[in-house]
């Protein structure tokens, strides 16, 4: 097995914002399906501090959801799938409790955004209901104080006469209110860490920015670590403090956000981030595309997994699998790490 690298986490003028909150170790979900085993996260570390914003781009496909509900507990081994490594919150192996230990985290010490906010609401229960049950059972406050703390929630994440909306049903909310009562739900007991997968699906471009920049008002505010999960690059753009791009179950570049964008490593960071459209662009204009698909994770190819589809690659990216290390000869402040045999940028392809 191969073991990845742990992500940089300290910035070259100064240390990180607070504690390790999460360590994530050679974390492996592997899927058990009838045309075989599907590696979905395939050897990933990372580090996350208190106060720090990490994205996680990439493809659909490419293992960013099931890497986040790995590390919040949601996937477990079990008959239809195995997960090895450790997810450490707080020094404790989230993966070693039982389901119902795993669960009295949930709310105090760790919480996830889901992309659908109507699959993440019970249809039959009021808003209030849903706000109030953990807040009950995770903080002990009787019916009242429940109460009285969902309205401040509410009031927090910007919703408009919040005593009204409790006694409401999430489908008499608009897609952006209900988002914000999931990102309500999710913070009501005060998480170290929030995962946000795909919080901005579905929602329109003024919602979107809407979404995010609560997200990151509430980061700041809490001091609370956030992974963002998202396919739209231009999500993590300025709302990051470093970002993972992930490629076939693995990450392929790990860096802070200014270096991946302004200089990618990974030829895959390099084409995802030729995708996106321009606004100066002239009207027409042809965007940029990568050629072919992902791998078939049931049977992926020997070597790189992005090698088919790389214009760099050579023999050697179609044998041996590239470990994320980093690739600079002579490296100046924090470590770039990046999982490729000819890396752009570095001293021996200039």
């Amino acid at each position: 097995m191969t073991t990845s690298t742990p992500l940089p986490t300290t910035p070259a003028t100064g240390p990180v914002r607070g504690d390790l909150l999460l360590e994530v170790d050679d974390l492996r979900t592997v899927f058990h399906t009838p045309r075989g085993d599907v590696a979905a996260v395939d050897g990933v570390s990372l580090r996350l501090h208190a106060g720090e914003t990490l994205g996680i781009v990439g493809e659909s496909g490419s293992g960013k959801s099931v890497l986040g509900r790995t590390v919040m507990g949601l996937v477990a081994s079990g008959p239809s799938s195995t997960v090895s490594g450790s997810v450490l919150l707080g020094g404790q192996d989230v993966h070693a409790l039982s389901p119902r230990e795993r669960r009295r985290l949930w709310g105090p010490r760790i919480a996830m955004v889901f992309q659908d906010p109507m699959t993440s609401l019970n249809p039959v229960k009021k808003i209030g209901a849903h706000l109030t049950q953990p807040l009950r059972m995770h903080q002990g406050l009787d019916r009242t104080g429940a109460r009285e703390r969902a309205v401040d929630l509410l009031r927090q994440v910007g919703i408009p006469d919040p005593a009204r909306r409790l006694d409401q049903y999430p489908h008499e909310l608009s897609g952006g209110m209900r988002q914000r009562v999931v990102i309500a739900l999710a913070l009501s007991c005060d998480p170290e860490v929030l995962i946000a997968d795909e919080p901005t699906t579905a929602l329109d471009v003024t919602v979107q920015k809407q979404i995010l920049d609560l997200l990151a008002r509430l980061s700041a505010e809490r001091h609370m670590a956030v992974i963002l999960v998202s396919h739209d690059l231009g999500a993590v753009v300025g709302r990051t403090d470093r970002v993972a791009v992930m490629y076939a179950g693995r990450v392929a570049e790990a860096s802070r956000t200014a270096e991946v964008f302004g200089q990618p490593l990974h030829p895959y960071s390099e084409a995802l981030i030729a995708s996106i459209p321009q606004l100066e662009a002239a009207p027409h204009t042809v965007l940029s595309t990568i050629e072919g698909r992902p791998p078939d994770m049931a049977a992926p190819p020997p070597g790189c997994r992005f090698a088919p589809r790389c214009p760099r690659a050579q023999d050697r990216c179609r044998v041996d699998l590239p470990l994320l290390r980093d690739p600079r000869s002579h490296p100046v402040g924090p470590e770039r790490l990046a999982a490729c045999h000819f890396p752009l940028l570095t001293e021996e392809n200039r």
